[in-house]
């Protein structure tokens, strides 16, 4: 190449290096996770430090818990940590946002753990009324907490199984909610505040539904007309016969 024209390509390959640097602090900080789990260029503590630095203090203050006891999440953004299966949760999403919630005290919901759950269609109207943050999706198979604790969303999800299997009724599970939680948060942690208390069925529990019974099949317009005519007829003929009979 002659000189003068490798000088004047100099410029643009310095702006192109710079474009691309630009672009590379912009793209979001997802990792990618193989089938067996493995991480794969797993999102750096420093990075989640620097995600979640303008977060509230309570999401940041769990973020660094969990960044230590299951080490850095499959995928971040600016909104959300994700880890996937992290000790027993399918899935572990800690957000940013905060959502206020009353029961059994006032405190805020940022924390939503996962596991496979095939939660009978009658029973979702008791998990509603045990705990507004049980969430239930019956397609996916899946029952999430959602709290403010591992240790109280593992406390929610055991008691959801108790009211589900009918050990707990809805008011014993709310009231042994209320009084487990408290007993931790004084540092006398319970079993149910620890692990599951029951084996999750993992990946079997999904539901895809199935379509409604048929009773009638749609028939074409033609065929309605003629069978609308014969029935016409028939009526016609048996009227008459009526008529001849009465006149008979």
């Amino acid at each position: 190449m002659h000189f003068k024209s490798y000088l004047l390509l100099q410029p643009m390959n310095v702006c192109a290096m710079l474009v691309l640097c630009l672009l590379s602090l912009q793209m979001p900080l997802v990792a990618q996770n193989t089938g067996n789990g493995d991480q794969m260029n797993s999102v750096g503590r420093s990075s989640v430090e620097r995600l979640t630095s303008s977060w509230p203090e309570k999401p940041r203050e769990a973020a660094r818990k969990l960044v230590a006891k299951y080490g850095p999440p499959n995928e971040a953004n600016d909104d959300m940590l994700v880890w996937k299966n992290n000790g027993p949760w399918k899935r572990t999403i800690l957000y940013k946002q905060e959502i206020p919630h009353e029961f059994p005290e006032h405190h805020t919901d940022f924390l939503q753990q996962v596991i496979d759950y095939r939660v009978p269609a009658d029973k979702f109207d008791d998990l509603a009324k045990f705990d507004g943050s049980v969430i239930v999706e019956r397609t996916k198979g899946e029952m999430s907490a959602r709290c403010d604790m591992e240790e109280l969303n593992m406390l929610a999800v055991n008691l959801a199984n108790d009211v589900i299997t009918g050990k707990h009724s809805v008011d014993d599970a709310r009231t042994d909610y209320a009084k487990t939680a408290m007993e931790f948060k004084k540092g006398n942690p319970q079993p149910y505040t620890q692990q599951l208390q029951f084996q999750v069925a993992n990946g079997v529990t999904a539901d895809p539904d199935k379509p409604p019974l048929r009773r009638w099949r749609p028939q074409s317009r033609g065929a309605t007309n003629t069978r609308h005519k014969q029935g016409f007829r028939s009526c016609r003929v048996s009227n008459t016969t009526q008529l001849y009979a009465h006149f008979g």
